[in-house]
């Protein structure tokens, strides 16, 4: 089974020796994402809650390009650089899914 290489122009482009994901057969293997606005490639750091609508945002349009949802996703992990931050994200990451659906 071949695999194949998956790349949005509405994402940060990768800037190293890696995809922004790769789909193999119904699988999409997906690479991080930070709050690059792919428009301008700036990075987003004005609030906690713009720097992840911007992260959500760029894997949206990565799950776009696989023909993909967020309904797809069965595992995401976050890193936060502090826990004080953790709700603000939440919200932000859970406006996002559809869940218990």
């Amino acid at each position: 089974m071949s695999k194949t290489v998956i790349l949005s122009n509405n994402a940060p482009a990768p800037i190293g020796p890696y995809s922004q994901a790769i789909l193999k057969g119904d699988t999409l293997f997906a690479s991080g994402q930070i709050a690059i606005n792919p428009e301008n490639n700036e990075l987003i750091l004005s609030s906690i809650p713009e720097e992840t609508h911007q992260v959500m945002k760029n894997i949206s349009a990565v799950l776009k390009a696989s023909n993909m949802t967020f309904d797809n996703i069965v595992k995401c992990s976050i890193f936060l650089s502090d826990m004080g931050n953790f709700n603000l994200v939440n919200e932000v990451y859970g406006s996002y899914f559809n869940l218990f659906k």
